[in-house]
């Protein structure tokens, strides 16, 4: 049998394609593990050889023999270069057959290393050194198969403008801010340690630990224990761990409020609305006199969205019948489209105020009412499914499109949405109300109808 010494992909490519023209059965030979890792860039630099002929192998097979070459195993080269003859002697479907031993095993060897490298990003640490007067860093970690080539140019690009070293058992990679630099690789201690700055990360990681989410073997799965040596964080894991009872309690009593508890998944509007009246997910429900839900036919091919409800809205109990609901049916009459056929609900379900003597005065939802009462907007959305949802004030528009949505700037402008085919906004008719003077309040009211007048392709079956 003849023998034939690998030190890396490169060498092995050169050396299969000789043996492949040549006729060389994968019995007849026996790739040799020389260095098991990859080549030293401070080694004597190959002679040139000259170049066999060309074999057509597919694109595939290259890019996936060129990652299982770095898998922990010194067969790997055998494996290669037998699915490397099938390919060329017979079988050039090879790699679509996924039931096949050969094949089968170069897919979990791809998969392994994916991963390892996926560890390496995840799990390395630095620790900053002084050399020279300069501030550097360095790391230790210690990969199950040869991947610094592949994973240290994730570094390079993610902290690019600092020199930094990462040290394996294998080899090591040095990043002088230009260029990535290969050489021997260096034992644990080589790496020194920063109490500081790992106690930095220490803090940092015990603020962003969840306690509710703690798995222990799925931690234990994703994050292995023979990388703890090397995570500051993982000193405190166990204490961490030991207090997550009291902190999900803490997490519990400290959690923003919402409605969601109280919104019955997958329902019709008729069980939701019989819901929304028990709702307690904000403490608006404490002082308004009713929840206000929504009101229109469940299969509504457009969908009007309000900020809350007012006075007169709270004590009848249905969206839009106030002074500004009467204008919106005014403005909707004269756009020519039906009511009616309309769903109506608000933002938020419970009337906001502030009392001056009998009076109550509408104050506007901060960002935690809004927030709190976004599952019941939502499941009312995922009941009706309606082709259009036109939002009526900024409150509206924010909850649905974000903080950043302006409604002066972007009304009347169409855009997808993930609770309907399109989304639009307009001003809320509230707005109109509160306008001193009344030739800008005509000049306004005419741009709310023409708003609404784009609502009428959408009502057409």
């Amino acid at each position: 049998m003849k023998q034939v010494l690998i030190e890396d992909f490169p060498a092995w490519r050169t050396q299969a394609r000789e043996l492949i023209q040549a006729g060389v059965e994968p019995s007849q030979v026996h790739f040799v593990d020389g260095k098991s890792g990859q080549p030293l860039l401070f080694d004597e630099p190959a002679q040139d050889q000259p170049k066999p002929e060309a074999t057509k192998v597919p694109a595939e097979f290259l890019k996936l023999a060129s990652v299982a070459a770095q898998y922990r195993d010194p067969d790997r080269w055998d494996l290669l270069y037998s699915v490397l003859h099938r390919l060329t002697n017979g079988e050039p479907y090879l790699l679509k057959i996924d039931v096949d031993s050969d094949i089968r095993r170069l897919r979990l060897m791809e998969k392994a290393i994916r991963r390892d490298i996926h560890k390496m990003h995840a799990f390395v640490r630095f620790r900053k050194i002084e050399l020279e007067g300069d501030a550097e860093y360095i790391a230790w970690h210690r990969p199950d198969h040869y991947i610094v080539r592949a994973a240290t140019p994730f570094f390079a690009r993610r902290f690019g403008n600092m020199r930094w070293a990462i040290l394996t058992p294998d080899e090591s990679a040095y990043w002088d801010g230009a260029e990535l630099i290969f050489g021997p690789g260096a034992p644990r201690d080589a790496a020194p340690d920063d109490d500081g700055l790992e106690d930095l990360w220490r803090t940092y990681y015990a603020s962003i630990f969840n306690p509710a989410r703690i798995n222990l073997r799925a931690m234990r799965a994703e994050m292995p224990v023979r990388h703890w040596a090397t995570l500051p964080e993982a000193q405190i894991i166990s204490n961490l761990t030991r207090e997550a009872g009291f902190r999900v309690q803490t997490m519990i009593k400290d959690q923003a409020p919402s409605a969601l508890p109280w919104v019955p998944q997958q329902a019709t509007l008729q069980a939701l609305r019989e819901a929304a009246i028990r709702c307690e997910g904000c403490e608006l429900h404490k002082c308004a006199t009713q929840v206000v839900f929504g009101a229109g036919p469940e299969g509504a091919r457009v969908v009007l969205v309000g900020e809350q409800p007012g006075d007169e809205e709270d004590l009848a109990g249905s969206p839009f019948v106030g002074p500004a609901g009467r204008l919106l049916s005014r403005a909707l009459e004269e756009a020519e489209v039906d009511r009616s056929a309309l769903y109506v609900t608000n933002a938020v379900k419970h009337f906001k105020f502030i009392e001056r003597g009998k009076r109550r005065i509408h104050a506007k939802p901060g960002g935690i009412e809004i927030s709190a009462c976004r599952p019941w907007l939502e499941a009312e959305l995922e009941a009706v499914k309606p082709e259009l949802v036109v939002c009526l004030g900024a409150t509206a528009a924010q909850s649905l499109m974000g903080r950043d949505f302006r409604v002066t700037r972007d009304r009347g402008q169409f855009q997808p949405h993930r609770w309907a085919k399109q989304i639009m906004a307009t001003i809320h008719p509230s707005a109109l109300l509160r306008m001193p003077e009344p030739d800008r309040r005509e000049q306004e009211y005419r741009l709310f109808v023409h708003d609404l007048a784009l609502i009428r392709p959408y009502m057409q079956t």
